[in-house]
């Protein structure tokens, strides 16, 4: 099959790797624009270096789009991480159509930010789809979906890192095989079981300590390490990483500290407290505990309010 690969940074860059490895005829590849004084996008660097052909429209929305990719004659386009929007007009354009990754089990968790949404809401498992695009928003049938663990260890980094990227490049070969052999099915999505959240930005991550303890695990754990949980104290923004739960009821208001002990700070919560291990402050990351005391916090300090120290 003549496959085109549409997709960006080091996702992308990885699943065009394993198809060249595995001897696919890649006619070209499709990344996006490069930004002024940046570096290479992972997926262009990985394309040139095998010699491919790489295009970088800013937008798939106009008739020479279609056009441009017809005059490839693919049989399918692979989308690995693909932020720019693609009309079905293009999607259509291969023999077979197009197949797209998903960082999460569809219909549920539609939207950009799939993967910290699933931690933040406390889901028990999570997993990637691999369906066939249309003009919605992860909306469209599915090829075939695999699922992992959501451990109380895990954050952001480690659910797509570990798990998510690189079972979704065993699962983007698995569905290459599928659509070649004719086997690819198409489920359609049970719209009843269908969610949808926006980017995870920075004004959703803005820890609340009167939350029960779950929850504000589960909330820096999905921010961690983008776009980072945070609190402030005395008005300063402080982020928040390396979250461990303690379910012992600390007897003390949420949000105040409890102990600064080693490289960890020990915050209470709604039911429990959060163990920190590290902080970002002032541009740099640091053990949280070295910088409670730098900061002269010792227990009874609140966060989220207005006390530096304990009255």
């Amino acid at each position: 099959m003549r496959i085109v690969v549409n997709g960006q940074q080091a996702f992308g860059a990885d699943v065009l790797k394993a198809l060249l490895d595995r001897g696919e005829d890649v006619v070209a590849v499709y990344c996006a624009p490069d930004k002024g004084g940046g570096p290479p996008d992972p997926l262009a660097e990985a394309a040139r270096e095998a010699g491919l052909e790489v295009r970088q429209p800013e937008s798939f929305e106009t008739e020479e789009a279609a056009a441009e990719l017809a005059g490839l004659e693919p049989d399918l386009m692979v989308m690995a991480f693909v932020i720019l929007k693609v009309p079905e007009a293009v999607l259509n354009v291969p023999t077979h159509g197009t197949i797209q990754y998903h960082p999460s089990l569809l219909p549920r968790h539609r939207g950009p930010s799939a993967i910290n949404w699933a931690i933040i809401q406390g889901d028990e498992k999570a997993g990637l789809a691999i369906f066939w695009p249309d003009d919605g928003l992860d909306t469209g049938p599915v090829l075939m979906t695999k699922e992992v663990e959501v451990t109380p260890d895990d954050t952001l980094g480690s659910l797509y890192f570990d798990k998510l990227f690189p079972l979704g490049i065993e699962a983007m070969v698995e569905s290459i095989d599928l659509v070649r052999e004719g086997r690819a099915p198409k489920i359609a999505q049970v719209e009843e079981d269908a969610t949808y959240e926006s980017w995870c930005r920075r004004e959703d991550v803005e820890i609340d300590w009167s939350r029960p303890v779950r929850d504000v695990h589960n909330l820096i754990r999905g921010a961690d390490p983008r776009p980072g949980a945070w609190t402030t104290i005395d008005g300063e923004e402080v982020g928040i990483l390396g979250a461990e739960r303690i379910d012992d009821d600390p007897g003390v208001e949420p949000g105040q500290v409890v102990a600064v002990e080693g490289e960890r700070l020990v915050v209470a919560a709604d039911g429990g407290a959060i163990a920190v291990g590290a902080v970002r402050a002032d541009g740099e990351k640091t053990a949280a505990g070295d910088w409670a005391r730098a900061a002269g916090l010792r227990a009874g300090a609140r966060l989220g309010g207005d006390a530096r120290k304990a009255a």
